[in-house]
């Protein structure tokens, strides 16, 4: 979550997201018009781009050297792509193609899937844990989980009971979190076993179309968006295994008779006890809008990054301690020409300064990027962090080094 990529009727930009104040231009590309998916992997150079101009051909770019990798065509038109530093996914709407990422190579096939319309698939970003998700089902809540390595089904997991409109792994691959078409209720899985850790309830009043599900990097955090202008943001805390003790406050204690309490209670009402409310939310000045949502750490501090399909991104102060309201502390305009201007017209201060905001000082420096969490140039590693490499890698993917990348030309 330290970068963003969009596409647009003249191209795609690239930009990195390590300021709060100041958006920067990474890449822009006018090549190819209309494109309407582009990912790139993590912070390198690799990026993919499909073009309504040829929905069914998959462009693989080097953009720091104007290259291209390669390209491939499929038989229907190209809905979603994943990819992490073991593989890359491209999904259509009755099959799955999944690719070496090392050197593009056709791994596997995943022929006849329940019809997937929206191409709805995730893909872990821990190379080392490569599990797929998508439906397994089209009229029911079912998910398919596949092992990405190991090129075999994992398990199934029957998460809902109508058809999905979400999936999202964890940073580690650990957990997946998925929502229905109903939107009300969200549910987390831990993976590869699939057995449900906990359920959210978004709203009981109406149903919605969630667009955007995405764990924090420390899995903490579960944001949830839709078609509404309310943002969501639930906490998982209490999944993490080195919780410390809590201290003997009034609502520890009554958490404690509660969940006591759902031992002598019938299935479906304990069930409905264990769900909470969201911990945090935002009230966007914009519904029915397509959004997508992150959770990261720009200049040290927690943030919510919301980017609509009009061209905005808004960032919010989330408060990791009292959640509530979180609140805007910045609007950039994604459609400037040349290099970014900031939008002064649009840019919303929040009018007065609120409690977890007047605590908070904006640091007027970027912090190095040593110190920044997430994803590095190294293709997927975490900070700090060694990941094993799988019998598939042959070495990371540094496309930033001039003799790795492009490995083939088709």
């Amino acid at each position: 979550c330290s970068s963003l990529a969009i596409g647009t009727t003249t191209g795609y930009r690239l930009f990195s997201l390590s300021s709060v104040e100041q958006l920067d231009q990474v890449h822009e590309s006018n090549e190819i018009p209309d494109v309407y998916i582009v990912e790139r992997l993590f912070s390198s150079s690799l990026v993919v781009v499909v073009s309504h101009a040829k929905p069914q051909q998959m462009n693989v770019y080097h953009f720091k050297k104007g290259t291209e990798i390669c390209n491939y065509s499929y038989s229907s038109n190209i809905l979603s792509i994943r990819l992490n530093r073991q593989r890359l996914v491209v999904c259509l709407e009755e099959s799955i193609y999944i690719h070496n990422i090392k050197d593009m190579k056709l791994l596997k096939t995943i022929l006849d899937t329940p019809p997937n319309t929206t191409g709805l698939c995730a893909l872990s970003i821990n190379h080392a844990n490569s599990y797929l998700a998508y439906p397994g089902s089209a009229t029911s809540g079912e998910i398919a989980l596949y092992d990405g390595n190991t090129l075999k089904t994992a398990c199934t997991i029957p998460a809902h009971d109508g058809p999905l409109a979400a999936l999202a792994f964890n940073s580690t691959g650990s957990k997946l979190a998925s929502a229905s078409e109903k939107g009300t209720v969200i549910r987390v899985f831990s993976i590869p076993g699939g057995q449900k850790l906990c359920e959210f309830r978004r709203g009981m009043k109406r149903y919605v179309n969630i667009s955007s599900l995405v764990f924090s990097m420390d899995s903490q955090f579960l944001c949830a968006s839709s078609n509404t202008e309310t943002v969501h943001i639930f906490k998982l805390e209490h999944l993490t295994d080195s919780r410390p003790e809590e201290p003997p406050t009034w609502s520890g204690y009554m958490g404690k008779m509660f969940q006591a309490a759902t031992n002598y209670l019938p299935a479906q009402v304990s069930g409905m006890m264990s769900q909470d409310r969201a911990f945090a939310t935002v009230r966007l000045n914009i519904s029915g809008q397509r959004n997508i949502c992150a959770l990261s750490t720009i200049q040290k501090l927690p943030r919510l990054l919301v980017t609509t399909s009009d061209g905005h991104l808004y960032i919010y102060n989330l408060d990791p301690q009292d959640g509530g309201e979180c609140v805007l502390i910045k609007n950039h305009s994604l459609l400037g020409s040349g290099k970014m201007e900031e939008n002064k017209e649009n840019d919303l201060q929040p009018p007065v300064p609120q409690s977890y905001a007047a605590t908070v000082a904006r640091p007027s420096t970027v912090p190095s990027t040593s110190t920044m969490p997430g994803y590095s140039e190294d293709g997927g590693a975490l900070r700090g962090e060694v990941i094993p490499e799988h019998e598939f890698a042959t070495g990371p993917v540094c496309l930033d080094d001039e003799n790795e990348f492009p490995p083939v030309s088709i």
